[in-house]
C-alpha cells in the first residue's frame, strides 16, 4: 500500500455526485480545481498576501476518483524567485469504507504574488 506524505494536507474534501460523469468517475477538472485550491492557500501563506496561478506543469492523472472518496491534496513549496513559487501537489484517494488509499493525480504549480494593483511584488526570502 502506498502512504501519503507526512505532513498535514492542505485541503481534504469529499467526492459527490456532482463532481462525476455518467460511470462516477470524478472529472479531472474538479481534481485540477482542489490542488489549485491547496496550492494557492500555500502560495497564499508563504507570500503573506495575494498570489494567483501562473502555470500548471506535468500533471499526472495516476488512479481514478469515485463518488464518495475522500481526497486529501498535499502541497509545499519547491522554490521561490523574486515574485514567483513553485508549489508541488499531489492529490491522494482514500475509499470511503477503508483505509486503502493511491495518489491520484500530480502537479507542479507555479504562483505569482501580486500586490493590490494586481502587479507582481516581491516574495520575501525564509526566515531560517
Amino acid at each position: 500500500m502506498t502512504k501519503p506524505p507526512d505532513q498535514q494536507p492542505a485541503i481534504r474534501v469529499t467526492a459527490m455526485p456532482a463532481d462525476a460523469n455518467f460511470y462516477g468517475d470524478i472529472f479531472g477538472g474538479w481534481l485540477m480545481s482542489m490542488m489549485d485550491l491547496a496550492a494557492g492557500n500555500v502560495a497564499s501563506r508563504r507570500s503573506a498576501g495575494r498570489a494567483v496561478t501562473v502555470a500548471v506543469d506535468a500533471v499526472a492523472f495516476h488512479h481514478p476518483v469515485h463518488v464518495g472518496d475522500e481526497v486529501s491534496v498535499y502541497a509545499k513549496v519547491i522554490s521561490v524567485g523574486r515574485s514567483s513559487m513553485k508549489i508541488a501537489v499531489e492529490a491522494w484517494q482514500r475509499d470511503r469504507d477503508s483505509d486503502r488509499c493511491a495518489k491520484v493525480t500530480e502537479a507542479c504549480f507555479t504562483f505569482v504574488a501580486i500586490d493590490e494593483d494586481r502587479k507582481p511584488r516581491p516574495v520575501e526570502k525564509e526566515k531560517s
